[in-house]
C-alpha cells in the first residue's frame, strides 16, 4: 500500500478552531488503506475481516426452480374450479428430485425445497386441497407460479454480490456460502497500538497514592480496538518523560499501522506526546469545536499515523468513536462511515450555548432520549450508564422534553 504523506493532517494556515463536520471531512479526504491484501482466506476465518476485492457469484441462488411449501406441483394457473387432477406416482423431495416429466393435466407430490418437476410450475398447499383415490381435488383458484421459487430469483450467476471494503458479518458469509464461494481476498487486520501517558496514571493492580488514578483509558481503548475487529498492540503506559514517550512511539511505529494515545496532547509543560511528535514527527494539533474533546493531535511518526486523544476518559471515548472509528475503518480497507443517527424526542432540558458541537452520554427509554446527569468528562460512570450519544450541532439550542434530538447508538459505530 502507498504510505500516508507526512503532512496529511496539516491544517490550512490561519485555521484555529475546526468544526466537527469539517474536521471529519478533512480526515476522510487524507486517509487511505494502509494494509496489504491476504488472498484466498477460507470462509471459516473471515468473520469481521474486510473484503479486498469484489466477489461475484459462481452460480445462481437458488440454482433451480423449487417449492416454497409442502404440497402438490402442477401446471398453472387453475381457474376452472372445483377440479380434479390425477396424481403421478412418485414425489419430488429436497435432495431427491423427480426425474420424469409430469403430463399435462396431472399433479405430483412435492416437499419444501424440492426441485419443481418438468411439466409443472405451480404448487398448491396441501392444506388447500384434498387427495382421494389417487386424485387431487382443488376447490380454489391458483395463480401460475404460486408457492414456487424461480431459479436465480435471489442471485444470478456472475452477479456481484459483495463489494471491496465490506466488513464481513455472519449474514454476509451466509451469502457467500450459498453460492459456493469457498474463500475470499481480505485485507490484513489493521494493527492498532494503544498507549497511555501521565505521571498520575497507574495501571490497574499497581499501588496508588491519593494523587494518582487508575488507568481507565488503556483498557477502554483496547477493548474498543478489539471489538471493532482490529489487532490490538498494547504499548503500555509511559510516564511524562520525553524519552519514555519517544521509546513507546518508536515501538508503535515498528509494530503498528496506527497508534492511539491518550493524554499529553495539549500545550502544557508536561504534554510530552505533542512535544515528542513535534520534535521527531509531523503533528497537527487540531482544536475541534466539540465538547467533550477539543484537543486532538493528528500526527505522523516514522511513517505511522498517530491519533492523540484527550486524557479524560469521556473525552477520549467520544473522540475515539467520532474520529478514530471511521479513520480506522478507512485505514483498514473499509469505508469511511457516518454513524446512523435517529431523531427522537428528548426527555431532558438543556440550554446550549453556540460555538461548539456537544456530545452527551445518552440512552433511550420508553421512546425518549435521556442524558446522564453530569457532563463532566471525568465521570466514567456515565460511560457505563449510556448506550449512545446525543449530538448537538454548533448552534445555540434550547432543549425541553419533547424537543427532537439526534441520538447515535453505540452500535452505529460498529460496536
Amino acid at each position: 500500500m502507498k504510505p500516508l504523506r507526512n503532512d496529511c493532517f496539516a491544517l490550512p494556515p490561519g485555521v484555529n478552531w475546526t468544526p466537527v463536520e469539517e474536521a471529519l471531512e478533512r480526515l476522510r479526504s487524507r486517509l487511505h488503506p494502509v494494509v496489504e491484501t491476504e488472498h484466498a482466506v477460507p470462509l471459516s476465518r473471515v468473520n469481521g475481516r474486510i473484503l479486498a476485492s469484489d466477489v461475484y457469484a459462481p452460480r445462481a441462488h437458488p440454482p433451480s426452480n423449487n417449492s416454497a411449501v409442502d404440497g402438490y406441483a402442477l401446471a398453472g394457473p387453475v381457474t376452472d374450479v372445483p377440479c380434479t387432477l390425477p396424481l403421478v406416482d412418485g414425489r419430488s423431495a429436497a435432495g431427491e428430485p423427480f426425474k420424469g416429466q409430469v403430463p399435462a393435466g396431472h399433479a405430483i407430490r412435492i416437499l419444501t425445497g424440492a426441485v419443481i418437476p418438468s411439466g409443472t410450475d405451480t404448487v398448491v398447499l396441501e392444506e388447500d386441497c384434498e387427495v382421494r383415490d389417487g386424485q387431487l381435488y382443488l376447490n380454489g383458484t391458483l395463480k401460475a407460479g404460486a408457492n414456487a421459487r424461480k431459479a436465480g430469483e435471489d442471485i444470478q450467476a456472475q452477479d456481484r454480490i459483495l463489494i471491496a471494503g465490506t466488513r464481513l458479518t455472519p449474514t454476509q458469509i451466509s451469502v457467500l456460502a450459498s453460492v459456493g464461494v469457498e474463500s475470499v481476498d481480505v485485507y490484513q487486520k489493521l494493527r492498532v497500538g494503544v498507549l497511555s501517558t501521565g505521571d498520575e496514571v497507574k495501571p490497574v493492580g499497581a499501588p496508588v497514592t491519593d494523587w494518582q488514578i487508575y488507568d481507565a483509558n488503556r483498557p477502554m481503548l483496547s477493548a474498543l480496538v478489539s471489538q471493532l475487529g482490529y489487532e490490538l498492540v498494547d504499548l503500555g503506559h509511559a510516564l511524562d518523560r520525553a524519552d519514555e514517550v519517544k521509546s513507546a512511539l518508536e515501538t508503535g511505529a515498528q509494530e503498528c499501522d496506527l497508534i492511539l494515545t491518550s493524554g499529553g496532547v495539549s500545550a502544557g509543560d508536561e504534554d510530552h506526546v505533542s512535544k515528542t511528535l513535534k520534535a521527531h514527527g509531523d503533528i497537527s494539533n487540531w482544536r475541534i469545536a466539540i465538547k467533550p474533546g477539543r484537543p486532538l493531535a493528528l500526527a505522523m511518526f516514522q511513517g505511522t499515523p498517530v491519533v492523540g486523544l484527550p486524557g479524560n476518559p469521556v473525552a477520549a471515548w467520544v473522540c475515539a468513536l467520532r474520529f478514530g472509528a471511521p479513520a480506522m475503518a478507512l485505514l483498514a480497507g473499509g469505508e469511511w462511515f457516518e454513524p446512523q443517527a435517529y431523531v427522537m424526542p428528548a426527555n431532558f432540558s438543556k440550554n446550549k450555548k453556540p460555538g461548539r458541537s456537544e456530545m452527551l452520554r445518552a440512552r433511550v427509554r420508553d421512546g425518549q432520549v435521556e442524558v446522564f446527569g453530569s457532563e463532566g468528562s471525568g465521570r466514567v460512570t456515565g460511560l457505563a450508564w449510556s448506550e449512545g450519544l446525543v449530538e448537538l450541532d454548533e448552534s445555540a439550542q434550547q432543549i425541553e422534553p419533547g424537543t427532537p434530538v439526534r441520538f447515535i447508538p453505540y452500535g452505529s459505530f460498529g460496536l
